[in-house]
């Protein structure tokens, strides 16, 4: 971890985005927090990391996402020489989704078979 950011006030602020439950109430609070350029560059870092991890083509990651391949290249070296922050959120994200999936009712087949 950067001990540059280690700080009081950091802490704080990651406590307060734990003490969010919606994405309402992120919509709320980050659109307070943030500009919308502020806002729209972090989402786009997450966006990279996402096609990345895909094994999406810098060239591709910047057409859909307009991103800069200084920006593509910062993220890469976070996904591979980082904290594994980006890691730990994606695998959490594909966890929740697979539960999801598990407790989402099963569709009914509009013939009537079983199977």
């Amino acid at each position: 971890m950067n001990k540059k950011i280690k700080t009081e006030a950091v802490d704080c602020l990651f406590e307060a985005i734990l003490s969010l439950k919606t994405k309402e109430e992120c919509y709320s609070f980050f659109e307070d927090l943030c500009t919308v350029n502020e806002l729209l560059s972090l989402s786009q870092r997450f966006e990279v990391a996402a096609m990345l991890r895909d094994h999406k083509t810098y060239l591709d990651i910047a057409e859909k996402t307009g991103a800069s391949t200084a920006t593509i290249s910062r993220v890469n070296r976070s996904l591979n020489y980082g904290n594994d922050g980006y890691e730990l959120v994606f695998e959490r994200i594909i966890k929740k989704e697979g539960t999801a999936d598990q407790n989402a009712p099963a569709e009914k087949d509009p013939s009537g078979d079983k199977d």
